[in-house]
């Protein structure tokens, strides 16, 4: 099988590249001019240059493939310019959902976010038919994701052989960048989480979520949309664990979301408009953080096979992936 892969050197994107090859799968990798190729090493395939916000220069790479495979994304939690997030987002998966029918490409994997789904404070657990809006949506991330989201389901209702995965918080070895979710756990382990809010996430092992992207091709149910998920916990649990892997104390001080938003207000108008650098704390951020995103993975349980996988194992890699590779200093687990 001849798969176009986008955002294989990402995070997610390498391990569902891996993934595919592992499989047997024949790989065209997208690359931009100034992409980091690191990830790309001991993967079978071959790149091609181009860029989603150029559609014609990513056409030729599209003649007989038998699969699309889009997981790029651009994905912050801050940005200067939001349009170029939108262009990338949304006008990018437009195109190459436009791209790959009119090549004739069979099939089409989306890798969306658990992002687009609607949330609650209080923390009840919600599924892929959890009523939401354009409304629900927190910041230019969750927005743009959204509204990509909504250009692939209208693709698949108009008859494009296409499914949606909407992983929650993946984890695991070669964060590069890293994402939002790495620098929790880099600046854990460089030991600036002095406090946390009473907020909760759903962990995912990564390698769990790429092996759900090779039984989509197959088991994936056009127009579905399934949630890959782990474990729901909260930030709390989450340091805890940490702790318990490094040594390292976790925080026990508790701010409320009105400080927090404070510091992420002064953090982003000194450290990113002053400044120009990228802020450790967002509004946005804050914001997202007065809901727990729990999430229930029992549809992709059921259609693909997919497994939830105890987290821990998940954690560990990515902190020793971190650790040998100068984010952190070593530690002892």
């Amino acid at each position: 099988m001849n798969v176009f892969v986008t955002g294989a050197t990402g995070f997610v994107g390498h391990h569902v590249a891996r993934a595919l090859a592992a499989e047997g799968a024949r790989l065209r990798l997208l690359i931009r001019k100034s992409s980091n190729l690191a990830n790309l090493e001991g993967i079978q395939g071959e790149t091609c240059v181009g860029d989603l916000t150029d559609p014609e220069s990513i056409r030729p790479a599209l003649a007989g493939c038998d699969a699309v495979v889009h997981v790029a994304a651009d994905y912050r939690l801050w940005i200067r310019d939001p349009g170029s997030m939108y262009r990338a987002n949304v006008q990018g998966t437009r195109d190459l959902l436009d791209a790959a029918r009119q090549a004739g490409v069979p099939r089409v994997v989306y890798t969306s976010s658990v992002a687009t789904m609607h949330f609650r404070a209080d923390g009840i657990v919600i599924n892929e038919d959890t009523p939401v809006s354009l409304a629900d949506m927190v910041g230019h991330y969750k927005r743009s994701k959204f509204l990509a989201e909504q250009q692939a389901i209208a693709a698949a209702q108009r008859g494009q052989h296409l499914v949606i995965l909407n992983p929650t918080t993946p984890i695991g070895p070669n964060d590069r960048k890293p994402t939002p979710t790495g620098r929790i756990f880099v600046d854990f382990l460089n030991r600036r989480f002095p406090a946390y809010m009473d907020t909760g996430l759903n962990l995912v092992d990564v390698s769990e979520v790429a092996r759900a992207h090779v039984l989509a091709l197959t088991k994936g149910q056009p127009g579905h949309r399934y949630i890959l998920g782990g474990e729901n916990l909260t930030l709390k649990q989450i340091l805890d664990k940490m702790s318990a892997i490094t040594g390292i104390p976790s925080p026990t001080v508790k701010i409320p979301f009105a400080v927090a938003a404070t510091y992420a207000f002064f953090e982003e108008w000194i450290t990113g408009r002053i400044r120009g650098k990228e802020p450790r704390a967002t509004l946005e951020e804050v914001r997202m953080g007065r809901k727990k995103m729990y999430a229930s993975s029992a549809h992709a349980q059921a259609e693909l096979g997919f497994r939830i996988l105890p987290v821990y194992p998940a954690m560990r890699a990515a902190i020793e992936w971190f650790c040998s590779h100068g984010y952190a200093p070593a530690v002892r687990p």
